[in-house]
């Protein structure tokens, strides 16, 4: 019994201090982003979607599987914008990829952790599915 008190509390000192060995890197990459970022960067807007564009990227819907379900743009696959890095092997890597959610307040938010692993392939569609839906030029069939 004494032992395995002594090794949680052993654990319990220690786990603080993985966790500032593992801040750092982590912090370090999204100063890195953050510095070399312009403002645009990584962003799509709905009146730039053409058929050009629709025939060689991917889009993922990061709303619900509901929300997907009801209604989403032709062709998108589903990763929820919370599951996209326990799923980020179903994100391609060898060609664009456009996230979108409502707004585009939650693709964003996959968006920039993506970009932090070196996705620089990814996309978010700005204002989202309801800009898509009011905006765009071209809507496939």
């Amino acid at each position: 019994m004494e032992l395995i008190l002594m090794r949680l509390i052993v654990a319990m000192l220690l786990t603080p201090l993985a966790t500032l060995a593992l801040a750092d890197p982590v912090q370090d990459a999204m100063q890195d982003y953050s510095e070399f970022a312009t403002y645009d960067a990584g962003i799509i807007r709905p009146e730039q979607l053409t058929e050009e564009i629709f025939n060689v990227v991917t889009f993922i819907d990061t709303r619900t599987f509901e929300e997907f379900e009801q209604s989403t743009i032709p062709g998108a696959q589903h990763i929820e914008w919370r599951d996209i890095f326990s799923q980020i092997d179903a994100v391609p890597t060898d060609s664009k990829v456009v996230l979108f959610c409502n707004t585009g307040a939650l693709s964003a938010q996959a968006l920039f952790g993506l970009r932090v692993l070196g996705r620089e392939n990814v996309l978010v569609l700005q204002s989202g599915f309801n800009g898509w839906r009011e905006n765009t030029a071209y809507k496939p069939q």
